[in-house]
């Protein structure tokens, strides 16, 4: 639960950095490590934006009525981050003012209230900034090859199907 105890989230110009350059933080991650609010956020910081939107999607204690005690996350990364690049691609062609998308996703065992995925979207109007962000973690999760692994309170577990990547590459792992 450590996730929860990210730093206040501060723009570039609250930390005395250029708004005129693109950003340099890593749009698209996959990894170990909690996701932090302030690097997508920053990713994603320019000075045309008059919104930013972040989606910061958690593990929560129950699905179905049945208690969760942890997810565990499994990807295959390199396609994975072409995924995540694609759905990027497929925003700046449906909405062109957009230029700035960020998606992190977190793999191995997190507990329930960790942050598992982070999208942010940085665009001149807040009604783009919320579509392009609804898109972008509805196609992650059709499209990325991703899967998650529910540890129940019982002590079970088992993995959930992911269609589309169950059909396009194969059986969860």
């Amino acid at each position: 639960m450590s996730d929860l105890q990210s730093p206040p989230i501060r723009t570039s110009r609250e930390l005395g950095e250029s708004r005129t350059s693109p950003p340099h933080l890593e749009p698209f991650r996959i990894t170990l490590a909690p996701l932090l609010l302030n690097e997508v956020y920053q990713a994603v910081d320019a000075p045309a934006h008059g919104a930013i939107v972040i989606m910061s999607g958690m593990v929560r204690n129950q699905t179905d009525h049945r208690p969760v005690v942890a997810l565990e996350y499994q990807a295959y990364e390199p396609m994975a981050i072409r995924v995540f690049q694609g759905i990027a691609d497929q925003i700046r062609q449906r909405w062109p003012s957009i230029q700035h998308v960020a998606i992190h996703h977190r793999i191995g065992y997190l507990e329930v209230g960790d942050i598992s995925v982070l999208v942010a979207i940085g665009a001149p109007h807040r009604a783009e900034a919320f579509a392009a962000g609804q898109y972008a973690i509805d196609t992650l999760k059709h499209e990325a090859p991703i899967w998650k692994k529910e540890h129940w309170g019982d002590g079970s577990s088992s993995w959930v199907s992911i269609a589309n990547c169950e059909s396009l590459h194969g059986s969860s792992p």
